[in-house]
């Protein structure tokens, strides 16, 4: 169920006359974190929005701040608004903080009609004037106006060196997201994690993330690619040179299997007489081999290190 269709199911929910607190409203303020609220009297409007969207699976602002919703998903314009989205609402002094938030029904003239809680202390379809309306937003990540793919911003984000969005895939998923604000703190824009004119816009003409200098001339610490190949150089350079013995058994056992494949290929061939001659010179390839494909993985790494492809 969307949230504006579960919202539909408390249609009647109201306030408790009295001292005593309608149980369903005081679950509203727990499900948004606020076990605090004991009182159905406190402001309820952005409990009941938040409580909806959170049953629908969504993450909601958890602020009882009718105006946080305000930051909340995409913008929409009132012109493309659709049933359920949310809408907010100035209240008292339009420059100020206190607001009313709810779910978009239709419109009605110069008039909204909002499905919302604490109208009138019940959950129920209200009008408000459009003169009063501070904002549209929708669930989502992607405005509609935007025409930047998510593929297209995940490429671009990863050119421009955010390479915690991972490998692009036109999904939206904790790495994108994360690469998204990481962009966003770096170019002044909201710290929101979705994809917007003004995020499109600054992908567009920004320069790419700058490297600090510590970083560019250093080496991963701890990296495990950079022990293992460090590892595999120096186990490499003593089999190279014939002095492999008991401190690198397993690669001894694995150097006596490839021997006896080698002596019967050689029998076969009938070059078993060259055999003792020859596996010095095989066996220092190999390691040879090891070495050099060893210093290959270290030095990819250390450069993904230093251009910041990798932590």
């Amino acid at each position: 169920m969307t949230p504006y269709q579960i919202a539909k199911t408390l249609v009647g929910t109201r306030e408790v006359p009295g001292t005593k607190s309608n149980p369903e409203i005081i679950a509203m303020f727990r499900e948004v974190g606020h076990e605090w609220v004991e009182d159905d009297s406190t402001a309820w409007c952005a409990a009941l929005v938040g409580a909806c969207i959170e049953r629908a699976g969504i993450r909601s602002t958890r602020q009882l701040n009718a105006r946080s919703y305000l930051n909340w998903g995409v913008p929409v314009e009132l012109a493309d608004a659709q049933e359920g989205d949310v809408v907010v609402f100035s209240r008292g002094d339009p420059n100020g903080w206190q607001g009313h938030v709810g779910f978009f029904v239709k419109r009605a003239g110069t008039n909204i009609e909002v499905l919302g809680g604490n109208q009138s202390d019940a959950v129920n379809v209200s009008r408000y004037p459009v003169s009063r309306l501070l904002g549209v937003r929708r669930a989502g990540n992607v405005a509609p106006a935007v025409t930047m793919s998510v593929r297209a911003v995940q490429e671009r984000l990863r050119a421009l060196g955010y390479h915690e969005v991972g490998v692009p895939d036109g999904k939206i998923g904790p790495r994108t997201r994360a690469a998204i604000l990481a962009f966003r703190d770096d170019n002044t824009l909201p710290l929101v994690p979705i994809i917007d004119v003004a995020l499109a816009e600054a992908l567009g003409r920004a320069s790419p993330r700058p490297v600090a200098p510590e970083r560019a001339s250093g080496v991963p610490e701890e990296s495990r690619i950079v022990t293992a190949a460090n590892a595999q150089i120096g186990l490499g350079a003593v089999g190279a040179v014939g002095t492999v013995a008991a401190q690198v058994a397993p690669a001894v056992t694995e150097a006596e299997g490839a021997r006896n494949l080698v002596e019967r290929f050689f029998a076969v061939v009938g070059l078993d007489g060259w055999l003792s001659a020859a596996l010095p010179w095989i066996g220092a390839a190999v390691f040879i081999g090891v070495i050099v494909y060893a210093v290959r993985a270290r030095n990819a790494r250390i450069e993904d290190h230093r251009t910041g492809r990798t932590p």
